[in-house]
């Protein structure tokens, strides 16, 4: 190892969470603080905490309880829609659907200006 170039070390650095918890590790300095640890940190505790951010997750739950209300508004629309038209459409025919083909017009003539 080249001498000068590399920090100092310590193998007994003190770290200190938000929460309150703290451990030791090494480390480039004597003391690190930080906001979240292993401790508190939801991907470790199970628990689901939402960080709202000016509003965002009170905006989201409202557009998501609205999606709600005009999907099961949708929904009674849909099923009555369907009772009338089940009603309706005893007896009558669906209209035949096209095969799709190309028509033949228009073969054989030419366009003004083209030889």
């Amino acid at each position: 190892m080249k001498k000068g170039i590399h920090p100092e070390y310590f193998p007994e650095a003190r770290v200190v969470c938000g929460c309150g918890n703290s451990f030791t590790t090494g480390a480039t300095k004597p003391l690190i603080k930080t906001d979240i640890c292993s401790a508190c940190h939801p991907f470790f505790t199970g628990e689901q905490r939402i960080v709202d951010t000016a509003g965002q997750v009170e905006r989201y739950m409202r557009r998501l309880e609205r999606r709600e209300e005009l999907g099961k508004a949708m929904a009674s629309t849909t099923e009555t829609d369907e009772s009338e038209a089940a009603e309706g459409s005893q007896g009558e025919k669906a209209p035949k659907a096209s095969s799709g083909k190309a028509s033949k017009r228009g073969k054989g003539k030419r366009r003004e200006g083209s030889e």
